[in-house]
């Protein structure tokens, strides 16, 4: 996470140093926030595979590749093959479009936005797209190891400060390929679905290259118009739920969760239309007015949120179950109050207040934070004045600033 951290913080230096400025405040405090939430439900473990990898290597194996570098290889290959199938149906079905939609949902492009990763892909499918790994023998360990290196990698693509590679083109994705495929271009939408190389998009029909003529315009077609990664989560899946109750035909209250993502019934949509930019080039960024006073408590609060969650994970064995839950739901709720309050919604006032009382119910029940007085005895208190401190801050930010909560 600081390493992450700093690099986001260079491109947002480097732009303002070169004139070409790709990261606005708010939408950075957002995706890190979005960052926080998704590697609090992975490390918590909050999800389920159907069918397990080490099922399929054990039961499907034809051969058992020798170890070596060749077995981290086929591994390689194979989670990136997965990996585009996975991709692709995520933004071809509807029902599946609900655990993509995070990361397209800023409409800048930069580091900050690969941070943007799902919390709502609780039920993980997609362990069948690595049977090629397992019929080749790869062992569990192995993919486990490889795995989080092939998501890492997907990391430094997502930037405007390079331009195209050369030959590089031809075999791995590069900031130019991912460029467009964040795009809501019409001559972009649904292009380029590979993680690290990109001949599986020229082998299955995908590609297109980035066009001179056709500069990108980045978010989705549906904005979300929300800093709160939370809401972003659900809003999709919210929609169909909306639209499934309120079509008249029962074949489309059942058909809509696979259909092209996108597609409502006819008469849902006549009757609730949603707004979908038509023109990319002609739109308004999603950009709130707030006081600069707002800006600044925006950073504070997710530095503190970033200095809370690496204690977690620091001394996640100390505090064991279920005390680890009950700090997830303290950092979720953390998260969604402040980035209500980077919306100017005057319910955030109401979420503060119900975070803050956790923390100080935390505090009095264990006469301490987890253990937290073990590095300094005034950690504890300095929390205790945090939490009173920062329902009034937010009292005064929505008397002064807020606007009406909007259900997405």
């Amino acid at each position: 996470m600081p390493v992450f951290l700093l690099l986001v913080l260079f491109e947002k230096w480097y732009g303002w140093r070169k004139g070409k400025e790709t990261v606005r405040t708010m939408d950075m405090i957002s995706s890190l926030s979005s960052g926080i939430t998704n590697v609090t439900k992975d490390v918590l473990g909050l999800s389920i595979a159907i069918i397990g990898y080490g099922w399929l290597a054990d039961h499907l194996a034809i051969v058992k590749v020798p170890d070596g570098w060749l077995t981290y290889l086929i591994a390689f290959i194979a989670l990136d093959f997965a990996g585009y199938w996975t991709h692709r149906i995520a933004h071809e079905y509807n029902f599946f479009w609900n655990n993509h939609i995070i990361h397209h949902s800023s409409e800048d492009f930069n580091l900050a936005c690969a941070l943007r990763q799902s919390i709502s892909s609780i039920v993980k499918l997609f362990t069948i797209f690595l049977l090629p790994a397992a019929v080749f023998g790869v062992p569990e360990q192995v993919v486990a190891v490889v795995a989080p290196l092939h998501l890492f990698a997907q990391f430094w693509y997502h930037t405007q400060h390079i331009n195209k590679m050369g030959w590089l083109e031809k075999i791995i994705v590069t900031p130019s390929h991912h460029r467009v495929h964040h795009a809501l271009n019409p001559e972009y939408l649904d292009k380029n679905y590979g993680q690290i190389f990109i001949f599986w998009d020229k082998l299955f029909g995908t590609y297109q290259e980035e066009l001179d003529t056709v500069p990108a315009v980045y978010g989705i077609t549906r904005p979300v118009r929300t800093w709160n990664p939370i809401k972003i989560n659900f809003m999709h899946l919210w929609l169909l739920i909306q639209d499934a109750w309120r079509a008249q035909s029962w074949k489309d209250k059942f058909r809509i969760w696979l259909m092209p993502t996108g597609w409502r019934p006819k008469d849902v949509e006549e009757k609730y239309p949603v707004f979908k930019i038509e023109d990319p080039y002609h739109f308004e960024k999603y950009e709130p007015a707030v006081p600069a006073a707002l800006r600044w408590w925006s950073w504070f609060q997710i530095l503190i949120c970033l200095f809370l969650i690496s204690y977690l994970f620091g001394y996640i064995a100390q505090i064991g179950s279920p005390g680890i839950f009950l700090y997830g739901v303290f950092i979720f709720l953390m998260v969604y109050s402040y980035t209500e309050l980077m919306d100017n919604h005057r319910d955030a006032l109401y979420w503060e207040a119900a975070k803050n009382l956790l923390g100080l119910f935390i505090l009095y029940y264990q006469r301490d934070w987890f253990g937290l007085s073990t590095l300094g005895t005034f950690l504890p208190v300095l929390l205790a004045v945090y939490f009173i401190g920062s329902t009034l801050v937010v009292y005064y930010f929505v008397r002064q600033h807020s606007r009406p909560s909007l259900t997405p």
